[in-house]
């Protein structure tokens, strides 16, 4: 699957939960609502079209001087199955910044 059959795959599910995309990079990725994240990360791993078995990295990323500033978290995805990569972000506030865990999709998280 290319990057963008991955993002309709990921908008048709989960309509506005998905708020944005980038194909057009190396590591292509889609924003997800941060409360989102676990049920779209399970959805990943599970359907059989994406297989993403793999969370190669979680980081966080820290943007002081976004207006408002912000912190990203980032998973970065990959298919044994299908060697396709794919990333997925959460944007997240700088007070009180909180997601769920992906521990039980992957437990390397």
């Amino acid at each position: 699957m290319d990057a963008t059959s991955i993002h309709q795959r990921l908008a048709g599910t989960f309509g506005g939960k998905i708020t944005a995309f980038q194909g057009e990079t190396r590591q292509p990725w889609a924003v997800v609502e941060p409360a989102a994240i676990a049920e779209v990360s399970a959805f990943c791993k599970t359907d059989p079209d994406l297989a993403f078995d793999n969370l190669m990295c979680l980081s966080v990323v820290d943007y002081p001087k976004e207006a408002p500033p912000r912190f990203e978290v980032v998973y970065h995805l990959f298919s044994y199955k299908h060697r396709h990569v794919f990333v997925l972000k959460a944007l997240l506030p700088r007070e009180d910044p909180r997601v769920p865990t992906v521990e039980g999709v992957w437990p390397v998280a």
